[in-house]
Formats: C-alpha cells, sequence, structure tokens
C-alpha cells in the first residue's frame, strides 16, 4: 500500500477502512468472511470483492454504514472473543470516533499504546486530546475525529503490523 501525498488525500471511506484493515492484519477472503459471520452476518465473496474494490474500477459497491459496523463488530468478536448473550446492533450511521473507538476496542489498545501507534505514523497528539475522542458526544470536551487523526492510526497500524 502506497503513501499518499497530500494532494491525493481525499475522504476516507467505510470502503477505504476496510480495505486499510485487510491489508494490515492480512485478511484473506475467507478471514473477512469470518469476521462478517462473527457478528451474525452472513456476505457473499462477491459481494465482499464489489466493496474492496477501488471506487473508481467497474463493479465497485460501497459499503453502508450498518455493514461496516457490524464489520467492526465482529473484528471485535474475532480478536477479543465473541461476549456471551445478545450481540451489539450495529450503528445506523457511523462517524470517525465510532469506528476509532471500534478498533481501540478490537485490538485492546490503551491511550498509550494509541499514541505510539499514531507515532509511528509521524503524528503527535496529547493523551487529553485522545481521550476526548473517545467520549459521548455531549460531553463537553467531546471532539470530532477529523479523517486526518483516523487515517494516520490506520497507517500507524499498518506500519506496526506491517513494516515491510
Amino acid at each position: 500500500m502506497k503513501l499518499l501525498s497530500n494532494t491525493e488525500i481525499t475522504q476516507l471511506t467505510n470502503n477505504d477502512i476496510l480495505r486499510r484493515l485487510r491489508y494490515t492484519f492480512d485478511l484473506d477472503d475467507k478471514a473477512m468472511l469470518d469476521t462478517f459471520d462473527a457478528a451474525d452476518l452472513k456476505v457473499e465473496l462477491l459481494k465482499l470483492h464489489a466493496w474492496l474494490k477501488k471506487d473508481d474500477v467497474e463493479g465497485y459497491l460501497a459499503i453502508n454504514d450498518v455493514t461496516f459496523a457490524t464489520f467492526l463488530n465482529g473484528f471485535i468478536n474475532t480478536k477479543r472473543g465473541k461476549k456471551e448473550g445478545p450481540q451489539p446492533e450495529p450503528e445506523k450511521t457511523l462517524n470517525n470516533n465510532i469506528i476509532f473507538r471500534k478498533l481501540k476496542i478490537a485490538l485492546d489498545l490503551k491511550a498509550e499504546d494509541v499514541l505510539d501507534i499514531l507515532l509511528l505514523a509521524d503524528f503527535r497528539l496529547s493523551k487529553h486530546e485522545l481521550s476526548a475522542f473517545f467520549r459521548k458526544p455531549d460531553h463537553k470536551h467531546f471532539r470530532l475525529c477529523k479523517d486526518q487523526v483516523l487515517r494516520n492510526f490506520l497507517m500507524g497500524m499498518q506500519l506496526k503490523h506491517r513494516p515491510e
């Protein structure tokens, strides 16, 4: 996966993040399908391939928020183990804060771990700035996570898990 220059940076989509997670954690088709299955969603291989295509390629299909939230829930179940009882309902609308939080949970990361991962991508953030992303939206210190922060976190994870 190549690094993007500032002129190439576009808004992150669910599909972008799905592709990056696939690459970072070296998930083959079966592992991807198993991740969806871990959150009780059966996905057809052709649909998965359509979600993984670049948006300018014929056959590309945008993955909606509910389906991507289900994948992230499955990622948590795969990495941390499935909890007993009913599974969490996938969010109807996703934002970077929710995606960031789900990845943090799935990988069992503490604040220091997240800051270290961001540093791998040469992105500095204070512990207070980081905690603002994980607060409830009505909290006075809540802060919206911008694409730049999530993009750098994903890049740091890639550098950590696939340093080659």
